[in-house]
């Protein structure tokens, strides 16, 4: 099962990073939050609204 990690970077921020079933980073935040709860409303967007997503190839 892929697992959602939350961790504090180097600047002292939140982020979140998706490891798959194989331990292999998919998804990171990006951007680091000075919140908890910001980067955890980050986690549910994601878990929210990425199995509707719409894919854009631009190849």
């Amino acid at each position: 099962m892929a697992t959602f990690q939350i961790f504090k970077d180097a600047a002292d921020e939140y982020r979140w990073r998706l490891r798959a079933n194989n331990n292999q980073i998919v998804a990171t935040s990006g951007e680091g939050y000075k919140a908890k709860a910001d980067c955890q409303r980050g986690i549910e967007i994601v878990q929210n609204e990425g199995p509707s997503a719409n894919v854009e190839d631009q190849t």
